[in-house]
């Protein structure tokens, strides 16, 4: 397989020489810029800059030069942190320049944790004596195996010009086509990243979906990547090849996708990561193989308060997934099949927080059809980005433009008194104990649980919701542990995403009440002062207990004065959640309605109703005054006409 890609992501590579005084970093720049050995070079060069077109990859070189001296360390120590690679020298006629590349310069990149590429260059090599010779290999190879950031050694002469235009090029080829994203060198085998990478690459090639890359599909393949087809001959080639050193790399129908990896290996071992990275870059993965931002045209929001959605496209898409991997036709995903549906992306988006155990499962830990589409929900309204890469590393095949949508303003839903959205995200605010926690996991059909465990960071839950009439909505819990109120009221759009805001209280606890009330009046205040006023609930949970009397009478005087519901009852200990879930959405599907009032905002409301009758008063008697002077200037002309 031939050929190799351009770079074209980077505008320039800017790469460090450093090392001992005295061992030829200036003379090897200066000799690479000027192609000739100077007859002189100052202590330390200025910025060099090399043209674009020195290296196949066309990406322009800036090499700096730094001193050596403790003085200006510190100088030395920013052009460091800011290189692609780090080029570090040793001179080969000076055996103590590199016994100092372990004992000083490589444990200083370390501790300046320096994370670029470092190539290791002995200059000099025509000044070597001849009678103490030691192959490259065996000089470096401890030192390669104690630094792992080192990618390649090499020798060269400035003053012959030997191998000077080498280094460089290893440096730039670090940079542009690194491989550490593809091997682990303590494994002594692929990344599990890469092998992802090249799992998805490979069932993007399989057309036919047989398990094997055949005749056709390894030419299309290579056209592809390389922009030339591959002759009989060159296939046959590569299958013998693959077949002498991985047998279960070729059968009957073709590559298989052992024998996939072993070709791309084989790149690795001849040093050909630029043609590694060609393939991997024409199916638009970045350095870190992930897909670059150009392959993923997610809608962006032109407010705080819309939000984004997956289309009925990408839920179609979805469903057809599920009952792919769902072999068994148990309605369920086990947790190895969901992994097989991620393996072919960077690693499970679900599992670790906020993904992990916020959605459905069943008793034996699988996940049903509500509870997987529920996931794809809440991480599309979370992280879009991160929503769509996935949706197109499992093999989303249309465009990705048509996957996910803009919702319109939720301000603009409350004016029209009605919303199109499919998913809906509930605050679920209260104070320790309340019962917050408990609401979610009903809501996943989890079991009751006497354990209490305090919520100190945010929790999800989200499930599918099925309404009168049968349509379905999402609907999302997001639990405000007691603590992070504050932080979060501090942010004055943290309401833009609230659908609707829901206050659990205990309703045998009197702190319990007056903290939910507390917190229902800072909302109503924030959502005042922002013009994000949304939907709010009182939810009075522990039913089964006997109720704090004051909070039965006072609750209700509340919700009287805010003008938004009575308090929903209800005891998930009892399994009685009087349709709370159903109420939550229904009171989304209405935006416009239960949105409590503050008496300073009903006033205020008062005095601008006040001040528009009164505008349109005045209006209305500047109007008649001017009918009537016209009509009475029309009289005075007629009768001084008549006259």
């Amino acid at each position: 397989m031939l050929g190799c890609s351009s770079f074209g992501d980077r505008k320039g590579v800017r790469i460090a020489v450093v090392g001992d005084g005295g061992t030829g970093k200036s003379s090897l720049i200066a000799a690479m810029a000027s192609e000739s050995f100077p007859d002189s070079v100052p202590p330390v060069l200025p910025p060099t800059r090399l043209p674009h077109n020195l290296y196949p990859d066309s990406v322009p070189l800036t090499l700096i030069d730094t001193p050596s001296s403790l003085e200006k360390q510190g100088t030395r120590n920013e052009e460091l942190k800011i290189a692609d690679a780090v080029v570090v020298t040793y001179a080969c006629d000076e055996p103590f320049t590199f016994d100092r590349l372990g004992t000083y310069w490589l444990i200083e990149l370390q501790r300046l944790e320096v994370k670029a590429p470092v190539v290791v260059v002995g200059c000099k090599m025509d000044l070597r004596d001849e009678n103490q010779v030691v192959s490259l290999e065996s000089l470096t190879s401890y030192l390669m195996q104690q630094f792992t950031e080192i990618v390649t050694c090499v020798e060269c002469s400035a003053a012959t010009l030997y191998q000077v235009p080498e280094v460089f090029y290893f440096a730039q080829k670090a940079v542009l086509h690194p491989v550490g994203p593809l091997f682990d060198y303590e494994r002594h085998t692929f990344t599990d990243r890469c092998l992802r990478a090249l799992r998805r690459i490979f069932v993007l090639c399989d057309h036919d979906m047989d398990g094997a890359l055949n005749d056709e599909e390894l030419n299309e393949f290579q056209v592809k990547c390389f922009n030339e087809g591959l002759q009989p001959t060159e296939v046959a080639k590569v299958k013998t090849l693959v077949d002498q050193n991985v047998p279960e790399g070729i059968n009957s129908l073709g590559l298989t996708f052992p024998g996939f990896i072993y070709v791309h290996n084989i790149f690795l071992k001849k040093g050909r990561t630029e043609t590694f990275w060609a393939v991997l870059r024409k199916f638009g993965y970045d350095n870190d193989l992930k897909l670059r931002d150009d392959f993923l045209p997610v809608p962006s929001k032109q407010a705080s308060d819309q939000s984004v959605e997956l289309t009925s496209e990408a839920v179609e898409f979805l469903n057809g997934i599920f009952r792919l991997l769902d072999t068994d036709k148990d309605r369920s995903l086990r947790p190895a099949e969901v992994d097989r549906l991620f393996n072919t992306a960077p690693e499970s988006p679900w599992n670790d927080a906020p993904y992990k155990d916020a959605a459905e499962k069943t008793d034996m830990g699988y996940i049903p059809l509500n509870g997987f589409l529920s996931q794809w929900a809440l991480m599309t309204l979370l992280d879009p980005p991160h929503s769509l890469a996935n949706l197109v590393y499992i093999g989303y095949s249309g465009n990705p433009a048509s996957a996910l949508r803009v919702t319109q303003k939720r301000s603009v839903d409350r004016k029209k008194q009605k919303t199109e959205r499919n998913v809906f995200q509930c605050y679920v605010f209260g104070s320790k104990n309340a019962g917050k926690s408990a609401l979610l996991h009903s809501l996943l059909g989890r079991p009751f649980s006497s354990n209490y465990t305090p919520t100190k960071v945010e929790q999800y839950a989200a499930n599918v919701i099925e309404l009168i009439g049968g349509s379905k909505k999402t609907l999302i819990l997001r639990e405000i542990p007691e603590d992070g109120v504050l932080k979060l009221l501090s942010n004055q759009d943290c309401l833009a995403a609230c659908d609707v805001a829901v206050f659990v209280y205990d309703s045998s606890d009197e702190y319990s009440w007056k903290k939910s009330r507390d917190l229902l009046e800072k909302v109503v205040r924030q959502g005042e002062l922002t013009g994000y006023r949304v939907p709010c609930l009182l939810i009075a949970a522990k039913d089964d207990l006997n109720p704090y009397p004051r909070a039965v009478i006072d609750s209700v005087k509340v919700t009287q004065e805010l003008g938004i519901e009575a308090p929903i009852h209800v005891s998930m200990k009892s399994g009685d959640s009087s349709n709370v879930y159903n109420k939550i959405v229904n009171a989304a599907e209405h935006p416009h309605l239960s949105i409590p009032e503050t008496e300073i905002a009903k006033k205020r409301k008062q005095n601008q109703q006040l001040l528009h009758h009164s505008f349109i008063f005045a209006l209305v008697g500047a109007i008649v005054t001017v009918v009537g002077l016209k009509v009475s200037r029309a009289r005075s002309v007629k009768k001084n006409f008549s006259a």
